[in-house]
């Protein structure tokens, strides 16, 4: 510390000169932004004063300062480049080789910063800092050159409400139907296909995504399974999504060709409520015999379901074609197509079709009837039943969602050879549902299997949770450790201790991260954040966590069901958090322009129908005619940079966080994979401006992703973030990465 008098024994005002030299790359002049100059001196507006050439020191510059004791500076070039923050108390020397001097070096210029010719026996001199690496901004490379997962982005789709390649499959399911004013159904349930999906590669690729996760593509049976959760048959794709020159095969060779990999969602928890075709019959009657009361058999008008509520399209007239059921039942697909010829239930001895006739025979589940060898027995979850293990994991999840004895090995087998041949055909990735209605050692045995089948495979699952997840180690949460995402990332048996075990190697949906958001992002703010990424430590490798704002089923807004309904700078802010934070970013389709904002996800009341809910069909926005402008939306550019942003940083694909530090209006954490040659130091703001400061970071030149700033850091960064921005600090790094858009500026 310096004691300066205010007017020394001479008489002179004290004054401090700050010589400057400026680096070869910089503008000039270079210019000096200061503040907390004392005594009492107002600070300068950014970017501060040029400052003035020293004739006799060739790329040094000066500034003096008059009535000053003390002031803290920055030097920098008003084009993005700075130094961090520093402070003087009397007349100094600054480089960044050197850093502070009291007395003038040697004569030494930019000049000499550039590589000279030297002479055999000289030592290489030592450049200021590494050359900065090109920036990514081509097609992502072969998708057999790429294995860590960790580096994709995922965009998740309802392959049946995407984009309608092919008109001629669509189907109407005979729930929920929309009817226009005169009557006429509207809008299929199964309207977007294959054939749509591989239309509009180019639209996901553009986005900057390098993976798409589709709903499960296997056959299906129920009043309404166009989303793909209700599986007949695991070894047939469902040919509603299928056209003659657009098979699942096609969108698999087509995502490829364009550097896409292939998520495919699979259900090993249940089954449909009519069987597995060819292994398995429930005992139901045939569809077409059912007869609403106060109808009469063939007077039935639902849409296209006109005489009875039997399969439209089917010439039989049937929902199934099960080589499983009964003779009897076979045997009226061809003699009585139409179900008009009377039929004894075999079960109570009455005769359909009858108006009004138990829709449970038709329709429900007895489950003390279904065959043990293939589901379990125990009747349908209720009430606390969601909260805990047994009868979560024993019992029937829905009406048409019913319970696999997973246990079993004739289940075991068909569900993991069935999936072993789309693995053959190319799918790069699987995601699990339903996760916690499955014991853990039980699941693991499907999710080794294919790892083993296909080595390299990247699985992960869903498990549900409305809160942090933490399960017995506490944090307000009702329920077990063994129904909850972390305990599936694990293999030890403590639920109080999640070091009893190493990691499983099947991450999950990132449900605790999602479940803050509601009381976070949606109100502008990243408060209580930090405290669910302190716990970062429980997951077995918490970087392959797949992360997201909203999906099919939840969203972060009141009670988790609508589609995200914030301001639209919360939804890039929110965006800013995921995609910069640990773990794989998941965009739900049609985020991208806040399609349906505010609408529920799912249907809600009796007489909903999908058009209504963030179901709705998407390709309306997909249309050559339309989709510049959807392309032209704020959120779709800041998402387009973001990928970008991300594909070009390592340590934002693969690292985990330290340093995290969070207060509300901002963030700030390191991702640090030094081990792969990159390291990154983030400030996010949310709703104003911000001042980040971090300390105890590695020295060397930062640049950032986002504006180009150039650092010159000693181990303290120092940097200001815009309002829903983020700055994004790359030790050594490229630079600016990507375009200025309406949010990351």
């Amino acid at each position: 510390m310096f004691n300066i008098e205010l007017t020394p024994s001479d008489g002179r005002m004290p004054e401090i000169t700050i010589h400057f030299l400026c680096p070869s790359d910089w503008a000039t002049p270079p210019r000096i932004h200061t503040w907390d100059r004392e005594p009492g001196h107002p600070g300068s507006d950014w970017p501060g004063e040029p400052m003035q050439p020293e004739a006799d020191r060739p790329g040094w510059y000066r500034s003096v300062f008059a009535a000053t004791t003390r002031l803290r500076l920055v030097f920098n070039d008003g084009e993005g480049r700075q130094s961090a923050d520093l402070a003087r108390e009397c007349d100094g020397w600054f480089s960044f080789d050197t850093h502070w001097q009291d007395a003038a070096p040697e004569a030494h210029s930019a000049a000499a910063d550039q590589e000279q010719p030297q002479a055999a026996s000289a030592p290489p001199q030592p450049k200021t800092h590494a050359p900065a690496p090109a920036i990514v901004d081509e097609a992502p490379p072969p998708n057999e050159q790429r294995t860590d997962f960790r580096e994709k982005t995922i965009y998740f789709v309802l392959t049946a409400r995407f984009y309608d390649g092919d008109p001629s499959n669509n189907f109407f399911c005979r729930d929920r139907i929309q009817f226009d004013d005169e009557g006429n159904p509207v809008d299929p349930h199964w309207r977007g296909d294959f054939k749509g999906l591989i239309q509009r590669l180019d639209y996901i690729r553009d986005l900057g995504f390098t993976a798409i996760w589709i709903t499960p593509p296997v056959e299906n049976r129920s009043g309404l399974d166009y989303h793909g959760y209700h599986a007949y048959d695991w070894t047939r794709i469902d040919p509603r999504l299928e056209s003659p020159d657009a098979t699942y095969q096609h969108l698999i060779d087509a995502a490829h060709t364009k550097g896409i990999k292939i998520i495919q969602d699979v259900v090993v928890n249940h089954s449909c409520q009519y069987g597995i075709r060819g292994k398995v019959h429930i005992d139901h009657l045939p569809t077409k015999y059912y007869v609403p009361q106060g109808s009469e058999q063939g007077q039935v008008d639902h849409g296209p379901y006109q005489g009875h509520l039997g399969n439209y399209a089917w010439p039989n007239r049937c929902d199934i074609d099960n080589p499983a059921a009964p003779d009897w039942w076979r045997a009226r697909h061809e003699s009585d197509p139409d179900g008009t010829k009377p039929l004894t239930d075999p079960k109570t001895g009455e005769t359909v079709p009858k108006p009004g006739y138990e829709p449970g025979r038709f329709f429900g589940i007895d489950a003390q009837t279904l065959d043990p060898d293939w589901y379990h027995q125990d009747g349908f979850i209720c009430g606390g039943d969601w909260e805990s293990v047994h009868p979560l994991q024993q019992k029937h999840l829905a009406g048409d969602c019913i319970d696999l004895a997973t246990e079993r090995d004739n289940v075991k087998d068909y569900i993991i050879s069935s999936i072993n041949r789309y693995l053959d055909m190319g799918v790069d990735a699987l995601r699990i549902d339903t996760v916690k209605h499955i014991e853990r050692d039980n699941l693991l045995e499907y999710v080794n299997a294919w790892k083993a089948h296909k080595p390299g495979l990247f699985v992960f699952g869903e498990n549900l949770v409305k809160g942090y997840g933490w399960g017995d180690l506490g944090g307000g949460d009702n329920g077990p450790s063994q129904i909850r995402p972390w305990w599936y990332t694990r293999l030890g048996h403590d639920p109080h201790d999640p070091h009893s075990g190493g990691d499983s190697g099947f991450p999950q949906l990132d449900f605790g991260l999602f479940s803050t958001f509601r009381d976070t992002l949606s109100r502008g703010t990243f408060e209580g954040t930090g405290q669910v990424l302190s716990m970062d430590w429980i997951y077995g490798d918490v970087t392959q966590l797949v992360t997201f704002l909203q999906n099919h089923d939840v969203g972060p807004d009141n009670d988790f069901k609508y589609r995200f309904k914030g301001e639209t700078w919360m939804a890039a802010a929110a965006y800013n958090l995921i995609w910069t934070a640990r773990g794989i970013p998941c965009l739900y389709f049609g985020e991208e322009i806040e399609f349906m904002k505010g609408a529920p996800q799912d249907v809600e009341g009796e007489k909903d129908s999908l058009n209504t809910t963030g179901r709705a069909y998407f390709g309306d926005h997909l249309t050559d005619e339309r989709i510049g402008q959807t392309r032209s939306h704020p959120l779709y550019k800041h998402i387009q940079r973001l990928n970008l942003i991300r594909r070009n940083i390592p340590a934002l694909q693969k690292a985990a966080m330290t340093r995290v530090s969070e207060w509300g209006s901002g963030m700030s954490f390191v991702r640090d994979l030094s081990h792969e040659g990159s390291y990154a130091v983030i400030g996010l703001a949310i709703g104003s401006d911000q001042q980040i400061d971090i300390g105890g970071v590695r020295p060397g030149v930062y640049r950032d992703a986002v504006t180009g700033g150039e650092i010159h850091s000693d181990g303290h960064l120092g940097f200001h973030v815009k309002a829903n921005s983020a700055g994004i600090w790359v030790l050594d790094g490229s630079g600016k990465v990507g375009q200025d858009g309406a949010f990351l500026r």
